[in-house]
C-alpha cells in the first residue's frame, strides 16, 4: 500500500469514527427531557407581581408524569398564587401547592395516554409578588419526567432555572400616561397615620405594619404601595378606595408607605409615611476584666463593645447578680469602666445592649472578690447599767476603718466607724449612752479599696438601769423580785440547817469527848487515890512499929486533903464542860 492510499485510508477512517460518536451522542440524548421556567429573567419592582411558568421539553418521547418542587428565596419573593390554566396536565396526583415560609412550590401530575411529545409543555404558572431587594434565583430543587413506555422511567436529564433582579421602586414621573398630574380640585395628600409604626423617626421591631387614612367623600380609588424609596408614586389600585391596609412579614430596613386618592378631577397629592423595621438584636459580645476575673479587687475593671448592622447601639444596661437592670452610667468611649464596690464572695455581672429598636443582646460573666480578714470584737460589756458608756474593743486588717453596729430590739442598725491603729487594735467609746433594752452588736471591716469582710458574729448586750431604782420605779417585776427572795431565804435556811448539823455533830463529838474524858480522869484518879492510899496505908503501918514524925503526919493529912480536893476540882469542870456542850 502506497503511502497516499495509506493516508486516505487514516482520513476515512477518522471521519467514519467522527460520524458514529456524533450519531451515538444525538441518540443518546434523544429521550432525555428538561424542566424548564419562563421568563427566564427579568426586572421587578418591589412591590410589583409578575409570573413565571414552569414547562416541560420532551420532543423525542413521550410522557406521562412530571413533578417537581420550585425553590425560590422567601426574603426577596413571596408566592400570590398558582394557575393551571394552559397545562398539559391532565390529572393532579396532588394539587399544586406553595410555602411562603420555605420558599417552595410543589407540582406532581399526569398526562394521559398517550402523553406529551413536544417543546413546550406548561405544567403550571407561579404568580411571584417581589418584597426584598437584590438578585432571586428561582430553581427546581428536584423533579422527574417520566416516560410513557409501560415502565414509568425517568428521562429528565436536565433542569432550567430564572434569575430576576429586584429593585426598590423607581419614581415615576407624573405623566397623563401614568400617574396623572395633580389638578386643583383633586383630592389632597391622605394623612397617613399607623397604630404599629407611629412615629416615623423611631425603629420598631415589628414587621408586621398597619397603615390607615381618611378618604373624604367623593374619592373613587386609592393607589398604594410600599417601598424603599422616600418619593416613590404608588401604582396598586384599589376601587372603591380602601381606608387601611395591613401588610405582613416586612423585611428590616426602612422603608416608605405611599398612598394617593382619586376623585372625579383626577388622581391628587401623593403622601409619604416612613416607617423603620429591625427585628434583630446586637452582635453578640464578651465582657473583658482588666486585671482578670479573681483579682480580689472590689471594684474590677471591665470593658465591652458590640455593634448593631441596621438601627445602631442605642446604649447598654447593666446589673450585679438578681434585680433589674439600670442604664450604664460613667463609661469611657471605648465602653471601659469601673464597677463599683462588691461584697465579697462569687458575682455575676450582666450586661445587656439595646439596639434603637428596642432589641438586646445579654452577656454575663462570673468574677471573685475576696474577702477582707474578719474583724475581732474582743472586750464588750454583756450587761450595762443605763448611764454607763458602752466601750467596744478589738482587732483587725492593719489600714482598715472598723464599722461597730448597734441594733436595739425595736429599732435599726445604728453604727458608727472607727480607724485601726499601727497594730490593727481598736477602741470605740459609742456616742449616746445606750438606752435601757436589749441590743445586738457585731463588726466589719472595710478598707480604702472599697473591699469589705463579712459580718461578725451578733453579741448581746443587756443595758439595764440600777436594781434600785428599779425597784423605785416599779420597773422591776415583783413575781420576780419574791421569787428572788423566796430563794435568799431558803438559801439563809440550807446555810443554817447546815450550821446547826455541823453544830450538832460537833456536839456529839463533844460529848462523846467528855465522856471518854470523864472516864479516863475517873480511872486515873482511882489509880492515884488507890497509889495514895496504899501510901497512907504504908505510913499508917509504920505508925504501928514506931512512932511517926511530926512531918510524916502533916504529909498524910496533906495527901487526903488534896486527893478531896483535886476529886471535887475535876469532876466539877467536867460538869461544867458537859452542861455546857448539852
Amino acid at each position: 500500500m502506497s503511502i497516499s492510499a495509506k493516508k486516505l485510508f487514516l482520513r476515512l477512517g477518522f471521519f467514519i469514527a467522527v460520524f458514529l460518536w456524533v450519531m451515538g451522542v444525538r441518540m443518546g440524548i434523544a429521550d432525555a427531557a428538561t424542566l424548564l421556567m419562563s421568563p427566564s429573567s427579568g426586572t421587578y419592582t418591589i412591590g410589583s407581581t409578575f409570573s413565571i411558568s414552569a414547562y416541560v421539553s420532551s420532543a423525542d418521547q413521550a410522557m406521562n408524569a412530571a413533578s417537581g418542587v420550585i425553590a425560590f428565596p422567601s426574603d426577596k419573593l413571596e408566592v400570590v398564587s398558582l394557575s393551571k390554566e394552559g397545562t398539559i396536565i391532565s390529572l393532579w396526583v396532588q394539587e399544586p401547592s406553595f410555602s411562603n415560609g420555605g420558599g417552595t412550590a410543589t407540582f406532581e401530575g399526569i398526562v394521559l395516554n398517550p402523553g406529551f411529545t413536544g417543546a413546550r409543555g406548561k405544567i403550571i404558572t407561579v404568580k411571584f409578588r417581589a418584597k426584598g431587594e437584590g438578585a432571586a434565583n428561582i430553581t427546581f430543587a428536584s423533579g422527574s419526567v417520566l416516560a410513557n413506555d409501560g415502565k414509568g422511567t425517568d428521562i429528565l436529564r436536565d433542569f432550567g432555572h430564572a434569575q430576576v433582579n429586584i429593585t426598590a421602586s423607581a419614581p415615576l414621573v407624573p405623566t397623563e400616561e401614568n400617574v396623572p398630574v395633580q389638578k386643583s380640585g383633586t383630592p389632597a395628600g391622605p394623612q397617613i397615620v399607623s397604630s404599629t409604626h407611629p412615629d416615623q423617626n423611631q425603629w420598631y421591631a415589628k414587621k408586621d405594619a398597619s397603615f390607615s387614612w381618611p378618604v373624604p367623600l367623593g374619592v373613587t380609588a386609592a393607589h398604594i404601595l410600599v417601598s424603599k424609596l422616600s418619593q416613590a408614586v404608588p401604582s396598586i389600585m384599589y376601587t372603591p378606595p380602601i381606608t387601611s391596609k395591613d401588610i405582613a412579614a416586612i423585611p428590616d430596613g426602612v422603608w416608605y408607605f405611599a398612598a394617593q386618592l382619586r376623585n372625579a378631577a383626577g388622581w391628587g397629592a401623593i403622601a409619604h409615611y416612613k416607617f423603620q423595621i429591625d427585628t434583630v438584636p446586637p452582635e453578640p459580645f464578651a465582657i473583658g476584666f482588666v486585671n482578670g476575673k479573681d483579682s480580689g479587687n472590689p471594684r474590677p475593671a471591665i470593658f465591652f463593645e458590640t455593634t448593631d448592622a441596621l438601627s445602631g447601639i442605642a446604649g447598654y444596661r447593666m446589673k450585679i447578680g438578681d434585680g433589674d437592670f439600670s442604664p450604664v452610667a460613667g463609661a469611657s468611649k471605648d465602653n471601659s469602666l469601673t464597677l463599683p464596690a462588691q461584697p465579697p464572695g462569687k458575682r455575676v455581672l450582666f450586661v445587656q445592649a439595646l439596639d434603637k429598636a428596642g432589641n438586646s443582646t445579654t452577656v454575663s460573666a462570673e468574677f471573685i472578690v475576696a474577702a477582707l480578714g474578719l474583724p475581732v470584737i474582743t472586750e464588750y460589756p454583756a450587761r450595762l447599767t443605763v448611764g454607763d458608756p458602752l466601750i467596744v474593743k478589738g482587732t483587725a486588717p492593719l489600714h482598715s476603718t472598723v464599722t461597730i453596729f448597734l441594733q436595739s430590739s425595736r429599732g435599726e442598725p445604728q453604727s458608727q466607724k472607727v480607724a485601726t491603729d499601727e497594730r490593727g487594735a481598736f477602741a470605740l467609746t459609742w456616742n449616746d449612752k445606750p438606752a435601757e433594752g436589749v441590743y445586738r452588736l457585731w463588726a466589719r471591716a472595710d478598707d480604702d479599696r472599697g473591699a469589705s469582710s463579712r459580718d461578725t458574729e451578733q453579741l448581746t448586750i443587756l443595758v439595764e438601769p440600777a436594781f434600785f431604782l428599779r425597784l423605785l420605779t416599779g420597773s422591776i417585776n415583783y413575781l420576780s423580785l419574791i421569787v428572788i427572795l423566796l430563794a435568799l431565804i431558803l438559801l439563809l435556811a440550807l446555810i443554817i440547817g447546815y450550821g446547826w448539823y455541823r453544830w450538832y455533830l460537833l456536839k456529839k463529838r463533844v460529848q462523846r469527848d467528855v465522856h471518854q474524858a470523864d472516864n479516863a480522869l475517873h480511872k486515873a484518879f482511882d489509880l492515884l487515890q488507890e497509889e495514895l492510899r496504899e501510901q497512907i496505908k504504908l505510913l499508917e503501918k509504920t505508925r504501928t512499929r514506931r512512932e511517926l514524925t511530926a512531918e510524916e503526919e502533916k504529909m498524910i493529912q496533906r495527901f487526903k486533903k488534896n486527893v478531896e480536893t483535886a476529886e471535887k476540882f475535876v469532876k466539877k469542870e467536867i460538869d461544867d464542860i458537859a452542861r455546857e456542850v448539852s
